[in-house]
């Protein structure tokens, strides 16, 4: 039932939309989100939305299939695009304006 929201959520960021329902950047001050480029931050994070709602997708089908393997590979794969998109985000300034 997550992986509905999920993909909409998905959906919506990829089209460069909704960064006022991205943790963190919907909490700084305006002058701090002026520096930042919006819609490739909301491009970027949608595209690891994807990514996370396959591993769910692949999590939800070894409990529907009993193949114990594909739980080991979505909760592999979730726990990589967690980590990759908080290092990718918080280095070198990827997503500030004018850089």
């Amino acid at each position: 039932m997550i992986l509905i929201p999920m993909l909409v959520f998905a959906i919506v960021l990829s089209r460069g939309k909704g960064a006022s329902l991205l943790a963190g950047y919907n909490t700084m001050s305006e002058s701090k989100k002026e520096t930042y480029d919006e819609v490739a931050l909301c491009k970027f994070m949608g595209k690891i939305m994807y990514g996370i709602s396959f591993s769910l997708l692949l999590i939800a089908f070894s409990e529907i299939s009993g193949y114990s393997f594909l739980f080991v590979v979505g909760f592999v794969l979730l726990v990589f695009f967690i980590i990759f998109a908080g290092v990718y985000t918080n280095t070198k300034n990827r997503f500030k304006k004018g850089l």
